[in-house]
């Protein structure tokens, strides 16, 4: 894992801390992969799910106040370890 988010990371810390961010992910429509998706963040968090048009994939969007640039690095490190999960 170490360098797949060392651009991200740059372009996260020229920004200020704590803020809202938006996480991105495509899932395959397996409702296993979405809550290990959306069990990643806490009840007060802003998650939208949508399906694609032909229902194979769906787009989970997740607007949560994150407190450092690491710890969104730390988000899409857990979500890349879900099999078929695309960070955007």
């Amino acid at each position: 894992m170490e360098g797949k988010f060392d651009k991200l990371k740059i372009q996260l810390d020229q920004q200020e801390w704590p803020r809202l961010y938006l996480f991105k992910f495509i899932s395959p429509s397996d409702n296993h992969k979405i809550a290990l998706i959306t069990n990643m963040f806490n009840e007060v968090s802003d998650i939208t799910i949508r399906p694609s048009s032909k229902g194979t994939y769906t787009s989970i969007s997740v607007k949560e106040i994150m407190i450092s640039s690491k710890k969104v690095i730390e988000m899409y490190e857990k979500a890349a370890e879900i099999e078929g999960v695309i960070i955007l």
